[in-house]
């Protein structure tokens, strides 16, 4: 299959650019407080650049299982299964053969939807069940990027769906970092991960530690503190729990830059949100949009999502898909001036 580059647009206010490998997000332009539009989404140029080794999943759709589990091992009905191993001694984002890498069918029935649909066969990546999936983007009046999940499978399997887009609301390629966001999460706790970024089945209270966002914070202000967690993370890789009852589609996150004014506002049923704040980008390569270098921690992540790790946790929220079942998620970004 071919890369195709599909555009979304509502009217003059947004114009959302994606492609069929990895249903990836290429570019998101929306206006910013002079009404100039501007590319506030980190991509590639070229196909070979998002296939290439360290590729940071920039605008992927990520499964089957978004985030880390431990060892790559879980148990479902009492079978074990193994997954591969991608992630230091842990399976990451589904492996080599996960969504971030498949060529996805596409269908545009409107100027403002796209529907992508692929199939994942029993066994790819260590996983059970034929799963088919469907992902459907579309630009809403509100000029918001909404993203629907939904699969079904024919046995009993785990699946946790995200997307990976890195924002950079002063402008991608930008000479400031992300650090000067102005971020609110409506969190009182983050789940807490070992020195292999795993979770330990604990809940951190959020309170008087950097990973308080209840008020509104730079993302810069205490990323270089003295804690374990940030350490462990290399800076913000954490999941967020949602104060919210999961299951409601709810605005979770608001964050905004200073220079341009561009906002950004998260709705999501899910229970939780990884903050990832690029803190494995290098700057070493020249191949992003208009040629330029993304430099360490020139974009930032709101991964809505379950629990990392979920199967080994029965206290964490369940990610298991049963048989007649069909898995649904909804996440809204959207985008607009801050008052």
């Amino acid at each position: 299959m071919e890369p195709k580059l599909f555009t979304l647009s509502n009217k003059e206010n947004i114009k959302v650019t994606i492609t069929n490998f990895g249903g990836r997000v290429v570019s998101i332009l929306v206006r910013d407080k002079e009404g100039k539009m501007v590319d506030v989404a980190l991509g590639y140029e070229d196909l070979k650049s998002y296939q290439k080794e360290n590729d940071p999943y920039f605008g992927a759709i990520i499964g089957r299982y978004g985030n880390r589990i431990a060892k790559g091992k879980f148990s479902l009905d009492e079978t074990d299964y193994q997954l591969e191993i991608n992630n230091g001694p842990n399976a990451l984002h589904g492996g080599s053969d996960g969504f971030h890498n498949k060529f996805w069918n596409v269908e545009q029935p409107n100027a403002q939807t796209l529907i992508l649909t692929c199939f994942s066969a029993d066994g790819e990546g260590g996983f059970s069940g034929n799963l088919n999936v469907k992902v459907i983007y579309s630009v809403t009046i509100n000029n918001g990027l909404q993203i629907e999940y939904a699969a079904i499978t024919d046995k009993k399997t785990i699946i946790n769906l995200t997307n990976h887009t890195y924002f950079n609301l002063n402008g991608e390629g930008s000479e400031t970092d992300i650090l000067n966001h102005i971020l609110t999460i409506d969190a009182d706790k983050i789940v807490e991960i070992d020195e292999t970024s795993i979770a330990t089945g604990q809940l951190l209270p959020v309170t008087n530690t950097p990973f308080d966002f209840i008020k509104p914070k730079k993302i810069g202000a205490k990323i270089e503190e003295n804690h374990e967690q940030l350490q462990f993370g290399n800076g913000y890789d954490h999941t967020f729990v949602f104060n919210k009852q999961q299951g409601n589609l709810e605005k979770v996150t608001e964050v905004y830059s200073p220079i341009t004014g561009i906002s950004l506002a998260v709705f999501t049923d899910q229970p939780g949100m990884q903050l990832y704040t690029g803190n494995f980008l290098t700057g070493e390569d020249n191949d992003g949009k208009n040629r330029n270098a993304y430099r360490f921690r020139s974009g930032f992540c709101l991964e809505t999502q379950h629990f990392p790790d979920s199967p080994n946790h029965t206290n964490f929220p369940s990610t298991v898909l049963n048989v007649g079942e069909t898995y649904k998620s909804t996440t809204i970004y959207e985008f607009g001036i801050h008052k």
